[in-house]
């Protein structure tokens, strides 16, 4: 099976020339200038602050599944998750494979949503740090198995340079090198690309590899309160959830009942 991470950057470049050629980088720099002057809200500090950590996504359809929610309103699901208890937000914004786009995000920061929002793309160029930016994100992600490790950290510091956290995210032991970088949010996905196959062991595998002082983020395959309180034993601050939410009928409902959970589990523990 070709690794479908592959096809998506393949695609990815196109789209970026097609975007370039509509808004020239010089013109979407000239709309990000003015916003720098407002700082954009943290997400390692929400999630190391937060009793959950959760990151509530919004994620309409994958590679793999299909469409999970095709009618899911970017200006009532991000809210709904802030009303009940999300930490910070993650807004899928890649169209072709997800069903995203950048509106979204500014949907979501319309109806008053005031967390951080991790941009979710498969970010490779810098003209997508000015996208992120001026929709609203406060966070973008790196993922390393698609960048070389010079690019990654020049979109790194770039990131910063607009104002905006990086979380960075790992697959593998081939992945880790790139920890060296110093994101500010080190993300391990636990879904495998190319065969599609998720595990959280993937999580539990790789915490003791990351620095100490990490503010670690496990990804995709979480639904389960247990699980949470076991990631967060070895580390993890951050726990990014998007279709066990996205499939239920009340989204914002869905993850306050994981909210409590989750505070349950913990206390009980304690």
């Amino acid at each position: 099976m070709r690794d479908i991470l592959e096809e998506i950057i393949a695609h990815k470049r196109i789209e970026m020339e097609t975007y370039k050629q509509l808004l020239p980088v010089s013109k979407l720099e000239h709309l990000v200038t003015p916003l720098l002057d407002t700082p954009t809200a943290s997400m390692r500090n929400a999630l190391e602050m937060s009793e959950t950590g959760i990151i509530a996504e919004f994620k309409r359809k994958s590679p793999s599944k299909g469409w999970i929610r095709r009618e899911g309103k970017a200006g009532e699901i991000p809210i709904a998750y802030q009303q009940h208890g999300a930490a910070a937000l993650s807004i899928l914004t890649d169209q072709a494979y997800f069903g995203g786009y950048d509106e979204f995000i500014q949907e979501a920061r319309l109806t008053g949503v005031t967390l951080p929002i991790l941009y979710k793309n498969f970010v490779i160029d810098a003209y997508q740090l000015l996208q992120a930016r001026y929709c609203g994100a406060s966070t973008v992600l790196l993922i390393a198995a698609a960048l070389p490790k010079d690019v990654c950290d020049r979109l790194l510091h770039l990131a910063h340079d607009l104002g905006m956290e990086v979380l960075l995210e790992m697959h593998d032991e081939r992945d880790l090198e790139y920890a060296a970088l110093g994101p500010d949010l080190y993300g391990i996905n636990n879904r495998h690309l190319g065969s599609f196959v998720t595990t959280v062991e993937t999580s539990f595998r790789l915490a003791e590899h990351l620095p100490p002082e990490a503010c670690k983020v496990s990804e995709s395959g979480i639904s389960n309160p247990q699980t949470i309180c076991q990631l967060r034993s070895v580390g993890y601050r951050g726990f990014l959830i998007g279709e066990a939410l996205m499939r239920c009928e009340q989204p914002g409902l869905a993850l306050e009942q994981l909210v409590m959970a989750v505070r349950k589990g913990a206390t009980e523990k304690d």
